[in-house]
């Protein structure tokens, strides 16, 4: 009787591992799929989030631009898509960050760029680089794409040639991420960490520090001591369909 106890008490706590570890399709590949005959497009890391006290769901909301009949770019927001733990916690750095996208031939890249990289920025279809009064070149977009400019916030956050260089000379694209120079505080123009995004997403900041699931695997430790403060309906979020018209 001991002995059967025994096997199905690990029968359970197996059945219990193997939903925990369930596999979750990767919504971004979804999307890719679903924009099979679109190009060009890039894939926004629009917000993240962590939802449940002891069992976590990981979701993410992205923001995808397209480019309409008269090839002008437009841009949508999706709803909450759930993630598994495993991509949550790959693109814990990449807030804000294009991570994935396809240009005008085809070609698909799926390592993480500060957003526009992948289609627009250094494109002479699109804009050109301009000489400031610093010297400093910086990508300035054309009249019929100006509202590019306010897409990516080129205002509070050019983008300079050096930075696009780099980019495009180490290697980076389709490769591994690339998060820009480093600034004078000691972070890296973009992604997550970046001052930009801490000036611009403070919910984010404040939502992430409340709770419990959100620890990154080198912090998770101490990250665990904190109580979640804020709950969130599940009929709030979308975590299927895709990404329509």
């Amino acid at each position: 009787m001991k002995k059967l106890l025994i096997v199905i008490i690990g029968a359970i706590a197996l059945q219990s591992c193997s939903c925990s570890s369930e596999y979750k399709k990767n919504p971004v590949d979804a999307l890719i799929v679903q924009m099979s005959d679109v190009k060009p497009f890039s894939i926004i890391l629009e917000d993240m989030d962590v939802d449940g006290s002891f069992s976590h769901t990981y979701l993410h909301k992205y923001k995808i631009i397209t480019e309409d009949a008269d090839s002008i770019p437009q841009s949508k927001i999706t709803g909450w898509k759930e993630v598994s733990e495993q991509y949550f916690r790959k693109n814990e750095n990449n807030l804000g960050m294009e991570i994935a996208s396809k240009n005008s031939t085809g070609i698909i890249s799926k390592s993480a760029a500060p957003p526009g990289y992948g289609n627009y920025v250094g494109n002479s279809r699109y804009g050109h680089w301009q000489t400031g009064s610093n010297g400093n070149s910086f990508w300035s977009f054309y009249g019929k794409y100006m509202m590019m400019s306010t897409m990516f916030d080129l205002v509070r956050r050019p983008y300079y040639r050096n930075d696009y260089s780099r980019y495009r000379s180490g290697g980076y694209r389709g490769s591994r991420p690339y998060y820009g120079s480093k600034t004078s505080s000691g972070s890296y123009r973009y992604g997550t960490n970046s001052s930009y995004t801490k000036q611009t997403k403070p919910s984010f900041f404040s939502r992430k520090a409340s709770k419990r699931g959100w620890s990154s695997s080198s912090s998770r430790s101490s990250s665990n001591n904190s109580k979640s403060t804020r709950s969130r309906s599940s009929s709030s979020r979308s975590r299927s369909g895709g990404f329509g018209k």
